[in-house]
């Protein structure tokens, strides 16, 4: 154990419930981030020594400032918390489910660092990873590409919300890089979770993708900030 701490939001399962384990056994202090109190507890005794349950959901801001004030110092952020609700075209979806996809993909990602911001600056490495999507590149979305055929505008909303993630890790780095901060987002590749029906049954490994995040939440000084990588850590194009 050493004194570094780390919190994984949506994390009593699937990609994250693989990321808080691999910082756990790095020797971090992991909140596990999770909306159900019973469901997080379940995955931190899993999980195992270094874990301890948080009850944050992503889309209450009053449940988020009760989260923050319990964290005086915090290491890593990684935002993991996710929902894909359709895979349907632009052309088949209502505003409404825009709404709610943003309402945890984006506007939840602003709410959760911001409300942490003030404990990640008590760390002499702050470190924010953002879980996001090779589907949300617009480059390769109209070009071939290692991870999905191109071409379909499918899961519109999904994609759109974390192609405006993306933006915001640029953003976050680029007004954070003075203080020390790196701020990456990830690809994690097609992975058997349920974030989508097709996920479980035609997804790879998650810990494959955990890996990932781990190596961007424990980059040296040196390491890159504002970036997009997939699991593999080679770039992806935005």
């Amino acid at each position: 154990m050493n004194d570094r701490t780390a919190l994984v939001t949506g994390a009593n399962k699937g990609i994250g419930k693989h990321i808080a384990r691999l910082l756990a056994a790095e020797g971090l202090t992991v909140y596990v981030g999770a909306r159900d109190a019973g469901r997080g507890q379940r995955a931190v005794e899993e999980i195992g020594a270094g874990a301890r349950p948080l009850v944050l959901d992503v889309t209450d801001p009053d449940g988020i400032a009760r989260a923050a004030a319990q964290v005086d110092r915090l290491d890593v952020l990684v935002n993991n918390a996710g929902v894909s609700l359709s895979p349907a075209p632009p052309a088949e979806s209502d505003a409404e489910e825009f709404r709610r996809t943003y309402e945890t993909n984006v506007f939840g990602v602003v709410e959760v660092t911001n409300a942490f911001l003030p404990a990640l600056r008590r760390s002499p490495h702050p470190r924010i990873v953002n879980v996001s999507s090779g589907t949300a590149s617009l480059a390769w979305s109209t070009n071939p590409n290692p991870q999905f055929t191109p071409g379909s505008g499918g899961a519109a909303a999904y994609r759109s919300s974390k192609a405006a993630l993306n933006a915001l890790t640029v953003f976050y780095a680029q007004t954070l890089a003075e203080e020390g901060f790196k701020v990456n987002a990830l690809a994690p590749g097609l992975r058997a979770t349920d974030l989508t029906p097709g996920a479980a049954a035609a997804g790879g490994d998650p810990a494959e993708a955990a890996r990932g995040a781990l190596r961007l939440a424990l980059l040296p000084d040196d390491g890159p900030t504002g970036g997009f990588f997939s699991w593999d850590a080679t770039p992806v194009p935005w």
